[in-house]
């Protein structure tokens, strides 16, 4: 077993006890919760009349169904309406902070916990949602939980869990012009297969890892659990203060600095041991994209589609059914496939920077007149930061929609869902059947830079050449 890891130090720290199961219980420093995942966990406290263990650890918003195009009350939808509706009577009721619009802080949950320095180094974080290993980019434990299991934190913060080994992933050299973290991450996921991480925590690391900024970081470790991974997570460093420094919830002043050191004493040193280790080659890397039903059916944008007979056992199966669903064909190119729908958003891709690189490619340019592109910002922080750089300006003029801050097209539980058959390249985490709304819809991934260049060539398109414009 692994030894003296982040994973460990994190783990160790928060042990309440060893069950006779073989399981651990351990305490979650940081419970955040929305509005799909809670109504039955609040429901169930009500019901033998139970309270929230710990309010002031628990922090809640609303992104899942929120809509974007109009987020005025009530929700046209009235799933969505009866879901806010009783978020809002529970965190009242249980003293829970919320997070909504009135505070300017709502957002996607895996977006505003970072950006607000609500998650921090050395932390356990829980949330009804897979992704919630995203929280692991600044040196936490970040782990998605079932509605059930959120009841359960609410009442104990604790959860019960089996501890993981640990897998040390070093992606090293240097990446080309035109790959980004998404494409890393895709990579990653090619390379060791969906299956690839269970029973495992990922430590990511190498000098492409260390010389992301931490929305870059965001974006690998959210993905962490497309590839089998309960957990994903990269040793805090001066990047991670540095982004920390200043933000609403993080330490102030001289508890900033002791902080900071004891965050130094968790990472991961050169004594670490690891279950397994693996490197790849940054230069090695190309803009990625996804031609099946699962994060792992990815190649490069320059390659032709692979056989399915290069497939074993139900592997084999699944990348028949990709190839029947997506309508694709092996041994064709991806690149020129033709788009419906483009989607910059989701809690993977929908931060400042990932905003830039979609503007930069869209500048001067126009969306392809065959084609829907939507621009959903994470958060309504950074939206304003958005507009105010005058980002809006650059996808609107190009034929974009610039929408309210939510989940938006990532999952079809709001308005913004794909019709029919339509394809789309979406800078989301999932490109399983049905995902973003159509059981016949069918969803490419890619980085933003991808997004925008096929949203203005009206194809699956290669953004290299154009990410200098």
């Amino acid at each position: 077993m692994s030894e003296r890891t982040l994973y460990d130090k994190i783990w160790d720290s928060h042990l309440v006890a060893r069950l006779e199961s073989g399981q651990d219980q351990i305490f979650i420093g940081l419970h955040l919760i929305h509005e799909v995942t809670t109504p039955q966990a609040f429901a169930s406290l009500k019901e033998h009349g139970a309270q929230v263990a710990f309010p002031d650890r628990t922090i809640a918003t609303a992104d899942h169904i929120t809509p974007t195009l109009t987020q005025l009350r009530p929700f046209k939808d009235d799933q969505a309406e009866t879901m806010m509706a009783a978020l809002e009577r529970n965190v009242d009721e249980f003293g829970v902070r919320f997070l909504n619009w009135s505070t300017g802080m709502q957002g996607i949950v895996h977006v505003i916990g970072p950006e607000l320095g609500i998650s921090q180094p050395g932390m356990t974080i829980a949330c009804g949602d897979s992704h919630t290993s995203t929280h692991g980019a600044v040196g936490s434990l970040g782990f998605g939980i079932g509605t059930t299991e959120v009841g359960f934190v609410l009442e104990t913060q604790t959860i019960v869990l089996n501890r993981l080994k640990v897998h040390r992933i070093e992606v090293n050299g240097e990446l080309r012009p035109g790959v980004y973290a998404k494409d890393v991450i895709l990579r990653i996921i090619h390379d060791l297969g969906i299956k690839g991480g269970i029973g495992h925590a990922y430590e990511y690391g190498g000098e492409v890892i260390e010389n992301m900024p931490m929305e870059g970081r965001m974006t690998v470790c959210n993905m962490s659990i497309e590839g089998g991974a309960r957990i994903g997570y990269i040793n805090p460093d001066e990047t991670t203060y540095s982004y920390l420094e200043g933000r609403e919830f993080s330490p102030k002043e001289e508890d900033f600095g002791r902080a900071v050191e004891y965050w130094k004493s968790i990472a991961s040193g050169p004594d670490a041991a690891y279950d397994r280790e693996t490197e790849i080659d940054g230069a090695t890397i190309e803009p990625m994209v996804t031609w099946g039903i699962n994060p792992g059916h990815s190649i490069g944008i320059s390659e032709t589609l692979p056989d399915p007979d290069s497939f074993e056992g139900e592997d084999k199966k699944t990348a028949e059914l990709g190839y029947r669903h997506m309508a694709l064909k092996p041994g064709s190119s991806i690149a020129g496939t033709k788009i419906d729908v483009a989607f910059l958003g989701s809690c993977t891709n929908s931060r400042v920077s990932d905003l830039r690189e979609g503007a930069r490619v869209l500048r001067g340019n126009k969306v392809n007149p065959n084609v829907k592109m939507l621009v959903v910002p994470g958060s309504q922080r950074i939206k304003a930061q958005a507009e105010e750089e005058g980002l809006h300006e650059i996808f609107m003029e190009a034929g974009a929609e610039w929408r309210e801050a939510g989940c938006s097209m990532c999952l079809g539980m709001n308005e913004d869902k794909l019709v029919g058959s339509q394809r789309s390249i979406s800078t989301s985490n999932r490109n399983f059947i049905g995902r973003q709304g159509s059981p016949r819809g069918r969803t490419h991934l890619g980085s933003p830079a991808m997004v925008a260049a096929s949203a203005v060539e009206g194809c699956l398109a290669d953004p290299s050449g154009m990410v200098g414009k």
